[in-house]
């Protein structure tokens, strides 16, 4: 039997093979992993959905797949392998009557007959995703004419045989021009993009195209808020995890998220509506020797500081060590992207479509602030929020900010609410 790749989740049309678990001859067990695949920033395994022993070995490291590809073939054990001799007799029955017409001579021209039926075995061009589609349908794929490139069999083919109307194209994303040619001006190098930065370019690129972008900046005094952090840090490492600002930021942000449940949402163009979401799973850019990932912390208004910080260390962890499954990626409602660990002053992030937000915070620094009645030194935190000018306008991303920013102001009233 073919073993062939699933779904490998939303939006993922292609992977990567990272390697090959299992070799020919080799016996295999129902769920057993047997191939690695890298795609949507993850490295994920993919089991055997049967036991045998392994005849043939469809893939190799570095290959490019597909959901529904054959990467392996088992034989069950205990059964001997197919003999090949009768194949080999029947194969001269089948194609005796192909050699004595091409013995005969050419015939005057006739008009195109309609196409033979199944039993003719002719060769069909098609690929095997219409195939699939064929069958879906109930269209008789040897029956058809192809109207692609050399006779091909198109997808608008077996769709309008099955008397449904042809699928939206995209509009073709305009030609690049070619690079120009670098090593006239001195030594170059070359590296391959790993799966990390093809699925950032793909998605970075898509937001870019999909997306009108506005960034809002605004800071936040968080004296208190860090004053209450390190007065509770020493309890959180003696439960294994550390007390960091994103836990209290996440905190604030399903808050906020709650009372502008706008940034919350997504956009159905075709649909013309807003598709709002009655849940708060936010994604958190993590950096990692691989590149930028993603993991999304669900359900955040339904868990306290403590529950929060102890996630985002576990999930980090498990970012950079590459063991996030596809579903950790998956389902963001909003994401948030903290610098501050590593320095500036502010910057614009890209919202994840179909997100329509995302919040980006810089590092803080005491600043002096006048408090009416002298200049005392605050400790403040920058911070933008880049939304998506068609469903957010101006005024109601300067209100969001604010009120994210009287939270983390108000580190009591934030673990009231």
């Amino acid at each position: 039997m073919e073993l062939r790749l699933p779904e490998l989740g939303d939006n993922v049309a292609t992977a990567t093979v990272v390697g090959v678990l299992v070799k020919e001859g080799d016996r295999v067990a129902p769920g057993q992993p047997v191939l690695e695949l890298e795609t949507d920033k993850a490295v994920m395994e993919v089991p055997a959905e049967a036991g045998g022993v392994v005849e043939k070995v469809l893939v190799k490291p570095g290959e490019e797949v597909k959901p529904g590809q054959p990467f392996l073939v088992l034989q069950a054990e205990g059964e001997a392998p197919a003999p090949e001799a009768p194949a080999q007799e029947e194969a001269p029955k089948a194609e005796a009557p192909q050699r004595a017409e091409k013995a005969q001579p050419p015939a005057p021209p006739e008009a195109p007959s309609p196409a033979p039926p199944t039993e003719g075995r002719r060769l069909v061009p098609a690929s095997p995703s219409i195939r699939r589609l064929a069958r879906e349908l109930g269209v008789d794929i040897y029956a058809l004419r192809g109207t692609g490139l050399a006779g091909r069999i198109t997808e608008e083919d077996v769709r309008r045989a099955a008397g449904l109307a042809a699928p939206e194209r995209a509009i073709p994303a305009p030609t690049r021009p070619p690079l120009p040619d670098f090593a006239r001006f001195g030594p170059v190098r070359r590296e391959a993009m790993s799966g990390v930065r093809k699925a950032t370019l793909r998605s970075m690129a898509q937001a870019w195209a999909q997306v009108p972008m506005v960034t809002h900046f605004d800071e936040a005094d968080i004296t208190d808020l860090e004053a209450l952090r390190k007065r509770y840090a020493p309890k959180a490492e003696e439960r294994g995890f550390r007390l960091t600002p994103t836990a209290f930021l996440l905190k604030a942000l399903a808050l906020t998220l709650k009372a502008f449940p706008k940034f919350n949402a997504s956009i159905d163009e075709k649909a013309q509506e807003i598709v709002y979401k009655d849940y708060l799973h936010i994604g958190v850019a993590v950096d990692t020797p691989h590149g930028l990932l993603v993991p999304v912390i669900r359900n955040v208004d339904q868990k306290g500081v403590f529950a929060l910080a102890r996630e985002l260390q576990e999930i980090s962890e498990r970012a950079r060590a590459r063991k996030l499954t596809p579903e950790e990626m998956q389902g963001g409602t909003f994401s948030l992207s903290n610098l501050g660990g590593i320095g500036g002053v502010g910057f614009t992030p890209i919202v994840n479509w179909p997100e329509v937000a995302i919040l980006g915070v810089s590092r803080a620094q005491t600043k002096p602030v006048w408090n009416g009645e002298a200049f005392v030194p605050r400790l403040l935190m920058p911070f933008s929020l880049t939304y998506d000018h068609r469903l957010i306008d101006g005024a109601e991303a300067a209100r969001f900010c604010r009120h994210l920013a009287s939270l983390l102001e108000d580190p009591i009233g934030l673990a009231l609410e």
